[in-house]
Parts: C-alpha cells; structure tokens; sequence
C-alpha cells in the first residue's frame, strides 16, 4: 500500500494509477446521500470506477440515544455504547 498527495481530479488520479475500487467510510446516513452523489459523479467521469462503503464499528459512528434508550427499555446491553454510570442509571430507570 502507498500513500499519495494529488492535485487533480480524482478519477484522473485513479486512472494515472490504474486503480478502479474507490474505498470510503461512512459514518450516517447523511455521509451516504453526498458520497452517492460523488460515486455517481466518479462513474460519470470513468465508467471504470467502483466506489465500495464501508460503516464505522460501533465506537466511532452515531447512535441515537433513541434507539439505546429502546435497547435498555427492552432488558439489551448497553454498556458498549455508553458512559457506565448512564448504563447503570438507564437500567435502574427500566428496571424500577
């Protein structure tokens, strides 16, 4: 593997490198519809290129409090996901 800077476009790169897999990450849904838009704008530009997405582990990608807070009220674990101390006081909360 080898890093690179360019100043071009970004299919003019790939193509200079012979590469056809575009990776990205993608952290919401939000990341999702403007990274569309630039796969789609890419394909345009060489039809060669795919773009693959990749989602972040657990740690590094939003989470609604809305849905621990559903987790927690149906008996889930939700220790990975938040402080201890919110843990322990969510279960207290769904459990009293």
């Amino acid at each position: 593997m080898e890093v690179i800077g360019f100043s071009t476009l970004l299919t003019t790169m790939m193509h200079e490198q012979g590469a056809t897999i575009i990776l990205r990450g993608l952290r919401a849904v939000s990341d999702f519809e403007y990274e569309l838009q630039l796969a789609n704008m890419n394909r345009a530009q060489n039809p060669e290129l795919e773009s693959v997405f990749l989602t972040p582990a657990v740690e590094n990608s939003y989470i609604s409090s809305t849905i621990v807070r559903e987790i927690a009220k149906l008996g889930g674990d939700i220790s990975p996901l938040v402080h201890p101390q919110v843990a322990e006081a969510l279960r207290n909360h769904y459990t009293s």
